[in-house]
């Protein structure tokens, strides 16, 4: 029966558009669940205060006072395409297959559908194209030629907004606008209103954007009595939010930490969180210092990590690879007389910072032994991004790490005894070292010497009174092109517009 295998192609591309691609096998079970054949597409009831929109072919033998024929342009009207599909359908006559339209007969099949069209106003016929300064851009159709009037050209911006949210940004931006006089704010005002209260046959709103409870910053600001952090107990701080409180943004830090509003964890989280897994197990002696062994472990997770595409999966195995390479050499390397003496060592500290207690809770990827006998703290890094020189030498992470060694953090690792902080580095694994310290299989090192000086104190007490005080002011970096929250940061052009 061709009629039901060409309503089998109509129905399956109708659950495409409405469900997306669920597979075959998933639509021939909905089809053959189906007591009543379904379909959603139906035409519904007519409303006689809104636009009709339908094709040229659903016109035939209605009629508007004002019909607007738009896109009349060349290669679409007059499409002289074959009008077949996989069934060749068009080729379907009363005595058996025909041949194939010639493009002439296809010509005048246009023209005639264009004809239908351009009738069925009664009054008042708009029919609009597109022209290209260029020869080889859009052209409007030839059939504008045979209509027997002179086209219009109409350059520039449109005088009035041309969609429903255009209109609606106009609309409030009149109500607010102090150049215009009070009787054109109230009808806009009113035309939002009228608007806002258009619904569909179900009550849903047709307009919803006009309606004042959509709109950002129309609320008051809200207050909590309950504040953040206790002033009796002491702040707990990572070395991260301390370097986010401190010196990148207090607001991105609060939004991300204590609203726990921040994306869901990437898949370059996934990939240092898998390289540093990795490292430790090396280190520990869990896992041979072997790349195959290495390679074969990561494999046995990697499909678990969500990349946008099979490409970037394989270029960031790739990237994994030379990342585990570098830090295979690296751990072999005598690294001036160090021993490993703990890896993954979590610490929980509290200390003094000014008027202020803090507590400082973390952990150290690894954690060495100098020929001093001091703590040497190494953090594992896989960004793409490196601090420069100066900022490592006032890193606030490795400076917290530094400053738990003194606190006694890893006096564990040490038989009992206090060791004196040695200093600290980052290896960054996804960058190779320069030339003189190695070249590019060797992973960049970035070395802070051991503390001097009040800075960290000063680091931990600013960041702590910024908690207690509920000071979270935005900051504007080189951080902000990856924050979460830019299009409602009102530091950033795109996010002002919602408390101004």
């Amino acid at each position: 029966d061709l009629d039901a295998v060409c309503a089998l192609f109509a129905t399956a591309a109708r659950a495409e558009e409405r469900t997306g691609g669920r597979g075959a096998l998933n639509f021939l079970e909905e089809i053959d669940a189906q007591d009543i054949a379904a379909d959603t597409l139906t035409r519904r009831a007519v409303r006689p205060d809104a636009v009709r929109l339908m094709t040229a072919h659903r016109s035939k033998g209605l009629q508007w006072r004002l019909v607007v024929v738009a896109g009349v342009q060349e290669g679409l009207w007059p499409d002289l395409r074959r009008r077949g599909s996989l069934l060749e359908a068009d080729r379907i006559g009363r005595d058996g297959l025909a041949a194939p339209l010639p493009p002439g007969a296809l010509l005048a099949e246009e023209r005639r559908l264009f004809y239908v069209a351009a009738t069925r106003a009664r009054e008042r016929l708009v029919v609009t194209a597109v022209k290209a300064p260029a020869d080889d851009g859009d052209q409007p159709s030839r059939f504008l030629t045979e209509l027997g009037v002179e086209p219009k050209d109409v350059t520039g911006r449109p005088r009035r907004p041309l969609s429903v949210a255009a209109l609606v940004a106009e609309l409030r931006a009149t109500t607010v606008d102090p150049r215009v006089s009070d009787t054109l704010r109230e009808a806009a005002a009113h035309r939002l209103a009228r608007l806002a209260a258009l619904s569909d046959e179900d009550g849903r709103p047709l307009v919803p954007s006009a309606h004042p409870y959509r709109w950002w910053g129309m609320a008051e600001p809200t207050a909590s009595k309950v504040p953040l952090r206790d002033r009796d107990q002491p702040v707990v701080l990572s070395g991260s939010a301390l370097d986010q409180l401190a010196n990148t943004c207090a607001l991105q830090w609060f939004l991300g930490r204590e609203v726990k509003a921040d994306a869901p964890a990437s898949a370059a989280q996934g990939f240092g969180n898998v390289v540093h897994v990795l490292a430790d197990e090396v280190a520990s002696g869990r896992t041979p210092a072997d790349l195959a062994v290495l390679m074969e472990r990561l494999e046995t997770v990697w499909n678990a990590l969500a990349f946008d595409a099979p490409w970037k999966s394989q270029q960031e195995r790739d990237n994994a690879r030379v990342a585990l390479e570098r830090f295979l050499r690296w751990h072999v390397l005598d690294r001036a007389g160090r021993t490993p003496v703990a890896t993954e060592h979590g610490f929980d500290v509290t200390l003094g910072a000014g008027d202020h207690q803090v507590r400082i809770r973390g952990s150290m990827d690894r954690v060495e032994a100098d020929r001093d006998g001091r703590a040497y703290v190494v953090d594992f890094k896989t960004g793409k991004q490196a601090p420069t020189g100066a900022e490592v030498a006032r890193h606030p992470q490795l400076a917290v790490y530094q400053l738990a060694v003194r606190e006694g953090a890893v006096d564990d690792a040490f038989d009992g005894t206090r060791p004196e902080p040695g200093g600290a580095e980052l290896v960054q694994l996804r960058q190779g070292a320069a030339k003189r310290d190695g070249g590019e299989t060797l992973p960049k090192v970035q070395a802070q010497e051991p503390l001097e000086g009040e800075w960290v104190g000063d680091l931990l007490a600013t960041a702590a009174g910024k908690v207690l005080d509920e000071r979270f002011t935005p900051t504007t970096g080189q951080h902000c092109a990856h924050c979460a929250f830019r299009a409602s940061c009102s530091a950033r052009p795109e996010g002002r517009h919602v408390v101004e």
